[in-house]
């Protein structure tokens, strides 16, 4: 009987297998990128919770650079008048925070038979002033713009003149308030007509419902202070 004889066949080459980060180099790589990551029980590294710090000193390009105004939002307004009504309202911005923080002093520093009274209303104002910052800014935003926000660049921008650090007399307070006052008003009348001949309603709208008639309000409970009336005796 014929013998058969089997040849072995080499066995088939085997790829290599692929090598594994141990819990160490990975540990290693996290904390390289400014991130502490853990190893869990099977081996695998655990999500980090590290802040990643100081990424200003390394920022590109920003998002978008003041003064510009962007097409993000289709609000049927063109670019013309979106640029226009973007320098009005972060005027009307700058000016708004300035009178703001000027009722905060004034509330702080007031003296006087009549502290209680404008101590009161100071913080009213401060606080619709407050609101109206939100509105101005968001609305410059809609338009596609960016709105002013830092004190310093506030300082640079507003038209109504600084206040001294010294504590001054209530009527003396009141004088700068409606200086502040007409100061905008003077603005709102121009910025209004200019944003409805321009066809932004929406600016148009704020600019009167909202900062005019909030600060012309403002001016009459301000400026009755300063009326000559006697105080305790009746002429």
């Amino acid at each position: 009987m014929a013998k058969t004889t089997t040849k072995d066949t080499p066995a088939a080459a085997k790829a290599p297998a692929a090598k594994k980060a141990t819990p160490a180099k990975a540990s290693a790589k996290a904390a390289s990128n400014g991130q502490d990551g853990q190893a869990s029980s099977n081996g695998q590294t655990a999500p980090s919770v590290q802040p990643i710090l100081n990424q200003q000193f390394n920022a590109p390009a920003p998002l978008q650079r003041y003064g510009t105004v962007s097409q993000r939002l289709p609000i049927g307004l063109d670019s013309n008048t979106r640029q226009e009504s973007v320098e009005m309202l972060n005027q009307m911005l700058a000016d708004t925070c300035t009178i703001r923080d000027m009722y905060k002093k004034h509330h702080w520093q007031v003296v006087g038979p009549t502290f209680y009274q404008l101590h009161l209303l100071y913080d009213k104002h401060y606080e619709e002033q407050d609101a109206l910052i939100d509105m101005i800014a968001e609305r410059i935003q809609i338009l596609g713009g960016v709105a002013v926000a830092m004190a310093a660049d506030i300082a640079e921008v507003t038209s109504i003149p600084r206040p001294p650090r010294d504590r001054e007399e209530a009527p003396i307070q009141v004088s700068r308030l409606l200086e502040a006052h007409q100061i905008i008003l003077k603005n709102c009348h121009d910025f209004a007509k200019r944003a409805d001949d321009s066809g932004d309603d929406g600016t148009n709208d704020l600019i009167v419902s909202n900062v005019m008639r909030t600060n012309e309000m403002q001016v009459w409970f301000v400026s009755e202070h300063v009326v000559d009336t006697p105080l305790a005796r009746a002429e």
